[in-house]
């Protein structure tokens, strides 16, 4: 075996183990059919969804981003942008021909992640060592809740068995 496809497999075994995924990489047919399979096909990274994050309050030039997606390399960050350009989440915006400079804010299917965060972000507060996510107006934790519109009322599990991920 060459020192190139040597290397090539070493890279691969640690990406593994690692629970790494390529971006050219496919997904496995069976897992296709999952809807958290397809979700995490496109933000399931380790950046992607702080990326996101950042752009929630509105558009962001690359070096805002850099700055306020703490430890992510420019280059990881070009690669993620695009990832996530590729993948309809993320819309750019030129705004300078010489030099080449664009801005970064997410599409109405970005927006949409918005809710996701918050129940990710909720999770983390309970883990060991986080911090609570508390009310910015009376310092409160905050909780998150199932709510259905039509009914107009907040949906408690044990209550109602009938509630379905579709």
């Amino acid at each position: 075996m060459s020192l190139a496809k040597k290397s090539s497999r070493i890279a691969d075994v640690a990406a593994t183990a690692l629970g790494d995924r390529r971006y050219d990489e496919e997904m496995p047919e069976d897992s296709l059919n999952s809807a958290l399979a397809a979700a995490l096909a496109k933000i399931g990274d380790r950046w992607s969804l702080l990326v996101i994050n950042a752009l929630l309050d509105g558009p962001r030039r690359f070096n805002e981003l850099v700055e306020q997606v703490r430890g992510i390399a420019p280059n990881v960050l070009s690669a993620r942008l695009r990832h996530l350009e590729d993948d309809g989440i993320v819309i750019v915006r030129p705004y300078s021909r010489r030099p080449p400079r664009s801005d970064y804010q997410l599409s109405a299917s970005g927006k949409e992640l918005a809710g996701a965060l918050q129940l990710l972000a909720r999770w983390g507060s309970e883990q060991p060592g986080a911090g609570d996510i508390r009310h910015s107006a009376c310092g409160t934790p905050l909780d998150v809740r199932w709510f259905c519109p039509t009914c107009a009322r907040i949906v408690e599990e044990p209550e109602d068995t009938g509630v379905r991920l579709l």
